[in-house]
């Protein structure tokens, strides 16, 4: 699409690029879901349940399931809205627009349980950047108080926080502790098994004012017969360097361009514990190829990117749970440390404002004997505001190689029922 329409064309009304982000876990880990006779191909808990099942429930939501990418360990399901990640014991269905997120819950705790035999909540989280147009709303997310109030009548042990300046960009969080819950009107207590040895941990990095240059390849000409939406966005994911964040030996990148502008995609990745703290070799496999190390440390990780170009309300959104290191400098073909990932990314999208949080569970939250918080509050401003913005190699350098600098306007760092988080908010300098 020319630069010229790509500027003229707006839609004929703003659309809430910011997700509602709801995440259950019905078990502390995959291990702990009860075995299933229908289980089939590796598939436990969650995973069994059918495609059609979910697509029901979507409807609820008011969003379309557009593709399904299966790994190892989790389903990735590329939505009309954003996202649903599924793995054995634990579900995050990320939406935008006016999406009713929150009024999929009663159908999925039904799901959970008649078709997984998963009948109590481990942990729940309910996050969400502050909207741009709220008056657009409807259901219970026309206020954080109705949102609030609608998931009180579910959990008995919930806590809501508002993170940031409420009258500026700010971060609302609603959770749960492993405690005693309901999954209905009446609480009831539970059980609580000890939890398993693993790091829980998601950076996301929001980004609103994109630039027109890197707000111009996300607007796109009409299809032909031999281009379909993924080809033209995994081909724009090479262009634009989305498909080597991460090593591409080591991803599954399903990306999807909207008609007449948008983007969005899921990747599967493979990772290993020691990235945490090293940026360690993969062993030659019998082909000579690097292969990723197995064991109780390592496993499968995703993450999403949800573009909205148009001018006036232009957004991006990245999200991962792959642990990023603080403290090694990575090199080409590693997973990436943090300061080299929010590069990466922010070169892409040259935002004017970010907003980046880091979720980490507490037992995960130390690295050398400093707080994994605070390293990451370093990563987050050596990345933006001590040298210029601009990716460690490839493609990744961005659609026009223009490095920018920012200042950090909010630092908070919180302390919560066995998590911590790092939140930040920086705009262009």
């Amino acid at each position: 699409m020319s630069t010229d329409f790509a500027e003229d064309y707006q839609a004929s009304a703003p659309f809430e690029g910011p997700e509602k982000l709801l995440e259950i876990w019905f078990t502390p880990s995959a291990a702990k879901v009860p075995p299933l006779d229908n289980a089939s191909g590796g598939k436990t808990g969650l995973r069994t349940v059918p495609r059609q099942t979910w697509e029901d429930m979507l409807d609820i939501v008011k969003c379309k399931v557009l593709s399904v990418v299966e790994g190892k360990e989790m389903d990735a399901y590329l939505l009309s809205e954003s996202s649903f990640f599924v793995s054995p014991h634990r579900l995050i269905l990320k939406t935008c627009g006016t999406t009713l997120n929150l009024l999929g819950l009663p159908r999925i705790l039904e799901i959970a349980a008649k078709e997984a035999n998963l009948t109590t909540v481990y942990r729940f989280f309910y996050s969400r950047k502050s909207f741009m147009f709220p008056e657009r709303q409807i259901g219970p997310h026309r206020d954080w108080k109705q949102e609030v109030e609608y998931l009180d009548n579910f959990f008995n042990n919930g806590a809501a926080y508002t993170v940031g300046k409420v009258n500026g960009d700010h971060w609302l969080l609603y959770m749960t502790t492993p405690e005693s819950f309901s999954t209905g009107p009446h609480p009831y207590p539970t059980h609580v098994e000890s939890e398993d040895r693993h790091v829980d941990y998601t950076i996301e990095i929001l980004m609103s004012d994109l630039s027109p240059k890197a707000r111009q390849p996300f607007f796109f000409d009409e299809l032909t017969d031999d281009i379909t939406p993924s080809s033209l966005a995994a081909e724009l994911s090479e262009t634009l360097g989305i498909s080597t964040i991460f090593p591409p030996s080591l991803t599954k990148l399903d990306a999807y361009a909207f008609q007449p502008c948008g983007y969005s995609s899921n990747a599967l990745i493979k990772w290993g514990h020691e990235s945490l703290e090293n940026n360690f070799d993969y062993p030659a496999g019998t082909d000579g190829a690097a292969v990723p190390l197995d064991g109780p440390h390592s496993g499968e990780g995703y993450y999403t990117i949800h573009v909205t170009p148009e001018e006036g309300w232009s957004y991006a959104s990245f999200e991962c749970n792959v642990p990023l290191s603080t403290s090694k400098v990575s090199h080409e073909g590693k997973i990436p440390d943090l300061k080299a990932l929010i590069k990466r990314v922010v070169n892409i999208f040259e935002p004017g404002r970010i907003t980046l949080t880091l979720f980490i569970s507490s037992e995960d939250n130390e690295t050398g004997g400093e707080p994994a918080v605070e390293a990451a509050q370093k990563a987050f401003k050596v990345a933006l505001t001590e040298s210029p913005v601009n990716s460690c190699s490839g493609k990744a350098n961005g659609i026009n190689g223009f490095q920018r600098v920012y200042r950090r306007t909010d630092k908070i760092n919180y302390e919560f029922g066995g998590y911590d988080l790092a939140f930040a908010s920086f705009e262009l300098r």
